[in-house]
Parts: C-alpha cells; sequence; structure tokens
C-alpha cells in the first residue's frame, strides 16, 4: 500500500510546523509543508503548479491571514489571505480531483451565545478578520464539494507566537499582570490540532462516504478566559521552576484593542467525534509539558 501523500499550504504557522512535526513520527505517510515562494496562495498559477508537483492524496490548508487588529486597517490583505487563497486553493484541488482540509475560526461567531456554538448555529463575525474568514469558508465549501471546514479556537504551541509563550516572556520581568478575564474559549493546542488533523486525512479520500464532508468544530474540551489560561500556564511554570506571575482578573474594556473579540466562542465539536472518531483532550492537559518544552528550548 502507498504512503498517503499530503500537502500542507503554509510552512512557518503554528499548526503546519506542528503538522511536520507530528508527521514525522507516523508511518505510512509523505507530508509536504510549502510556502511562498514555492506555493503563494493569493497566485492562482503557483497553486496549480504545486498540486501538480507533489500530487498529493490530501490537501491541507494551514496558511491564513491571522493579524486579527491589523485587518481592520487592512481589509485587502486579510481577504486576499482568508478568502482569495483558500478559494484557490480550493479551485484547483477540486480540479484535480484532491479533497481539501480547510482551518477556520471561533470568529465567525459574534460571542452573544451562552452554551457552546454548534455548526449549526448562524454566523456573525464582529470584524474584518472573522468576517473574511467566512468568506474563505463559503469560497472552499463552493469549490470543492470534497472539503472539511474545520473551526478552531484561541491556538498555542511550542512554535510561532501566540497567548502562552507571550505569557512566559513577560513573566520574566514582572511579577503581576492584568489579563481579560471576560472572554470565555477553549484553549487549543497545535499539537493536538495536527495530530486530529493527520487521523482525518486518513479518513477522507478514495471511497470516503460523501455525507461526511462539510463544516465541523475542533477545539480542546472544556472552557475558561483568558485569565485562567494564564494562571494554568504560570502554575505549570512554577512547578518547574520556570517565571510565573500572579494574575489580575480585568475586563476587556479596560484593555482595548482595534479589533472587537467574541466575549464567548466556545464551540461543540461533539459532531466531528460522532463522524469522525476524533476528540481533542481537554484544555488542561497539554498546557505543562509545552511549557516544559518551551523552557526547555528556551534554555
Amino acid at each position: 500500500m502507498s504512503a498517503l501523500t499530503i500537502l500542507v499550504a503554509g510552512k512557518s504557522g503554528q499548526v503546519a510546523r506542528s503538522l511536520v512535526e507530528a508527521a514525522e513520527k507516523r508511518s505510512g505517510l509523505k507530508l509536504t509543508a510549502m510556502g511562498r515562494p514555492e506555493l503563494d496562495i493569493a497566485d492562482r498559477e503557483s497553486v496549480e503548479s504545486a498540486l501538480a508537483r507533489v500530487k498529493p492524496d490530501i490537501l491541507i490548508n494551514a496558511a491564513a491571514y491571522t493579524a486579527v487588529d491589523n485587518a481592520e486597517n487592512d481589509r485587502e490583505a486579510a481577504y486576499a489571505g482568508n478568502e482569495a487563497g483558500p478559494r484557490h486553493l480550493a479551485e484547483a484541488s477540486a480540479a484535480q480531483g484532491i479533497p481539501m482540509i480547510h482551518i477556520s475560526t471561533d470568529y465567525v461567531f459574534d460571542g452573544e451565545a451562552s452554551r457552546p456554538y454548534t455548526e449549526q448555529d448562524a454566523v456573525s463575525p464582529l470584524g474584518v478578520y472573522g468576517k473574511s474568514k467566512f468568506a474563505g469558508e463559503e469560497a472552499v465549501a463552493h469549490a470543492n464539494p470534497e472539503h472539511l471546514i474545520l473551526r478552531t479556537a484561541w491556538v498555542y504551541g511550542a512554535f510561532g507566537k501566540n497567548f502562552l509563550k507571550t505569557m512566559l516572556a513577560v513573566a520574566e520581568n514582572r511579577d503581576e499582570l492584568r489579563v481579560v478575564a471576560d472572554q470565555k474559549g477553549a484553549p487549543t493546542s497545535s499539537h493536538d490540532i495536527a495530530e486530529a488533523l493527520l487521523d482525518l486525512a486518513e479518513k477522507v479520500g478514495p471511497g470516503a462516504d460523501p455525507d461526511l464532508y462539510g463544516t465541523y468544530h475542533m477545539t480542546a474540551r472544556g472552557e475558561c478566559v483568558w485569565a485562567e489560561f494564564a494562571e494554568a500556564i504560570f502554575a505549570a511554570s512554577a512547578a518547574i521552576g520556570g517565571p510565573t506571575a500572579s494574575v489580575e482578573h480585568i475586563p476587556s474594556s479596560e484593555y482595548p484593542t482595534p479589533a472587537k473579540r467574541p466575549a464567548y466562542s466556545v464551540l461543540d465539536s461533539s459532531a466531528l467525534e460522532k463522524a469522525f472518531g476524533v476528540r481533542l483532550p481537554d484544555w488542561r492537559e497539554p498546557v505543562a509539558s509545552i511549557v516544559a518544552r518551551i523552557l526547555k528550548e528556551k534554555d
């Protein structure tokens, strides 16, 4: 049986780098992560050429414009990365008969719910970033019927820039931090996302049930506010002699940002588990190991 060949659009982001690492530990698959200049999702010809060269069984799009605040003043760039790019990928993969997995976000919701959002809930993005990501969802769904759109949230891990790494860095020089405590979500490890994506890649493709394609939520289980996440980070760090700080819980009104964030963006991931048997762990579980890895790699 030949190896499953996966092409990942994007190579420098948290999820892309986590995918490369996870794939190295698995047998029976060949994963190639490509970014600019080899694969520029904004360039239709570049996308078509990359797919033709690699001839993957599955395409995973881990490339995106993720500067939430900057998007408010750079709409063109946000839509280029989050709508046009995914459309090019979906059109090219459909033309070559390749299923596509696309990563989206909790920011497609307005945060006014009081229970976890399901895939049937109406979207209502608050800002340019969320609107551009939903436009990308629609583009992918329209262009390639063989698609999985996976909404995730609050991504962090050992790679790139993220909340966990920022907290550890700031605590090096400060004993107390003020952290927002009125936005609730589920911190989700990029490493858990990567493992789940590889599991899903093995379940879609030739012979897959067409009814399984569609939009799903994929986040860690449980929920917390940012301040509670910070406290978990510092508890894990303190346990191994790393930097720590006390956390003052503050309202988001005391930490204004150009883009408004959803106050509640917990996602119900039960449909994904029912369809594919894929279930991410509780958000607390990966924190200690990722903190330990970051501090060790820093030394």
